[in-house]
């Protein structure tokens, strides 16, 4: 089947407001779409923390009458796939601890690129971890000591950490919100009345009827408390800007906006730039509902060729079909998206879709087009090819496993059995986002990877403590961690 790129997480806070964890369990509900794996809610009424986490969806974790038990003024909620550490309940979060600086509760869409090395310090040191998430690390780091005794504070947390974050922080009194220097993930803050939300996307503050104020920039601390609203930049320097551009072209909702551009018109513009770029003689554009939706309207808007909703999907397929017998080898296409085949008989179809990561799927879709009488079938992609692994946050597999690293274009077009097959231009997907390229991570595309990492020393690492092997240089660990051995 398809490998298409998982969401990472979803997270949401709530700050001053009675109703916290109702806000906050229908806030999850709209970032549901940024993870399907776990949920979470934590609330504080001031001096105790109550929480809920579970397996699966946020309907199914929060069943009955179980917000009422989560009393309290303020909330921190996460939606969960699984980046970093495996998927199992006691890497839901949000993850709590009870330190000598009170009750700390953490949210986290991301991921470290420096958490093997920080963590080998950490373990050196005497820590102890209960899960096998990155999040974890933020936590022990803030609960340590620094040499002189003192607390380490979230502020030299975050200078440790490397890598892509957006966290919402819960103390007993206090939410906290943070987001990485570069800000590879989007995080926004929004007001309901006298009470302040933290939110991944916009269309969570839509839900609750929040207000929207303003993104949280990239490197902010945002402290949230009875005082109001606190700004902190936890790096004066100003890095590049690394937003990830995958946000536009699949993972946020479409009715969200990010950086001042709604998400519904960057897609559609990109197809606007897939019709300039690739345009061909057709009868009909169809998209693959639903992540090709906005792209595939936009290219029948500047082409002038009608749009057709020829694939109907399912909305209701749970997760248990995604595994299906071998006995009904295309079961797994079908079960999600059925053709309508009168809309494509006899017509030269161009099909868009966001991305094609392995491309069993869209093989698949292409063969049902052609099976359905199609004469022609051309495949647009509203993206570039995937060339390089994500290590930022995104399930996107090893380059051995990207199906444009390792093969031609024309190569790919053969095994689709398409017509033709085209990708949108990197300058083109920039171009349609309306910022700079400066602004945005492409790493995945082009190779540029904005925050340096050494997959050799963190995969030593991880095999020195899942075999508990004799320990790496703790020079090595002691330079990268930047944390002295006490």
């Amino acid at each position: 089947m398809q490998l298409y790129p998982k969401h990472y997480c979803g997270v949401f806070g709530v700050y001053g407001h009675p109703s916290a964890a109702e806000l906050t369990y229908y806030g999850l509900y709209a970032l549901q779409h940024r993870g399907q794996e776990s949920a979470g809610i934590v609330t504080s009424d001031g001096q105790s923390f109550h929480e809920l986490k579970g397996m699966g969806l946020v309907s199914q974790v929060f069943k009955g009458g179980a917000l009422q038990e989560l009393q309290g003024h303020i909330a921190v909620g996460h939606t969960r796939y699984s980046t970093t550490g495996s998927s199992q309940l006691r890497n839901a979060q949000p993850l709590t601890v009870d330190c000598a600086r009170g009750q700390i509760a953490i949210a986290h869409n991301g991921n470290l690129t420096n958490a093997a090395a920080l963590r080998a310090a950490l373990e050196a040191r005497g820590s102890i971890f209960q899960t096998t998430v990155d999040s974890e690390i933020i936590l022990h780091l803030m609960a340590q000591p620094d040499p002189v005794g003192h607390s380490n504070s979230l502020l030299q947390a975050v200078r440790r950490i490397e890598g892509a974050y957006s966290l919402v922080v819960m103390t007993e009194n206090e939410l906290i919100g943070v987001r990485d220097p570069h800000g590879f993930r989007p995080l926004c803050l929004g007001r309901l009345d006298d009470a302040y939300v933290l939110a991944s996307e916009t269309c969570a503050l839509d839900l609750i009827h929040a207000k929207f104020v303003r993104d949280v920039e990239p490197g902010e601390i945002v402290v949230i408390n009875q005082q109001g609203v606190q700004s902190l930049q936890a790096f004066p320097e100003h890095p590049r800007r690394a937003f990830c551009i995958f946000e536009y072209v699949y993972f946020a909702r479409p009715d969200s906006t990010i950086a001042g551009r709604n998400v519904y018109k960057v897609r559609v513009d990109m197809g606007r730039e897939l019709a300039r770029q690739f345009p061909i003689a057709a009868d009909v554009v169809v998209p693959v509902p639903d992540s090709g939706n906005c792209a595939a309207l936009g290219y029948s808007l500047e082409s002038g060729i009608p749009f057709e909703m020829a694939f109907v999907r399912n909305h209701y397929v749970g997760r248990s079909f995604l595994q299906p017998s071998q006995l009904i080898r295309d079961f797994s296409v079908r079960v999600k998206l059925n053709l309508i085949e009168e809309l494509v008989k006899d017509k030269r179809v161009i099909v868009v879709d966001d991305s094609i990561v392995r491309g069993t799927t869209c093989k698949a879709r292409v063969n049902n087009l052609k099976e359905a009488g199609a004469r022609e079938v051309h495949v647009l992609v509203s993206c570039p090819p995937h060339m390089h692994p994500c290590v930022y946050g995104i399930d996107f597999p090893d380059r051995s496993k990207l199906m444009a690293a390792n093969h031609p274009l024309e190569e790919i077009r053969k095994y689709l059995n398409a017509d033709s097959l085209h990708y949108l231009s990197q300058e083109g997907m920039v171009r349609a986002t309306g910022l700079p390229a400066t602004a945005f991570c492409m790493a995945c595309y082009d190779g540029n990877y904005p925050v340096a990492f050494d997959p050799a020393t963190d995969k030593e690492i991880i095999e020195r403590r899942r075999h508990r092997l004799p320990t790496l240089g703790e020079s090595v660990v002691r330079e990268k961690a930047q944390i002295p051995l006490l």
